[in-house]
């Protein structure tokens, strides 16, 4: 399986400047997991879009995965259970 590259949007780079430390050091850890596995354990399709939702305790890590030539996993959203769908 080839290797993913991965792409934060600047979005979601803002919601995870909101988090206290230790969560954003936690939820970046599975962010960059999805570099080798961009469909881990766990992970579900959402309806309706191209995307893929990833669960952290009471967060959802919201993203893209492009398996075409540029094997690009792109992260689009990380947000509490309550405003990730919105």
């Amino acid at each position: 399986m080839p290797r993913y590259r991965l792409a934060i949007k600047s979005s979601a780079e803002k919601e995870m400047g909101r988090l206290a430390d230790d969560l954003h050091q936690k939820i970046s850890d599975k962010i960059l997991k999805l570099a080798e596995n961009p469909r881990p354990s766990g992970c579900v399709k959402l309806q309706g879009t191209d995307g893929y939702r990833l669960r952290f305790r009471q967060y959802r890590i919201l993203y893209t995965i492009d398996d075409g030539p540029s094997y690009l996993v792109t992260v689009y959203s990380v947000a509490h259970r309550r405003e990730a769908y919105r």
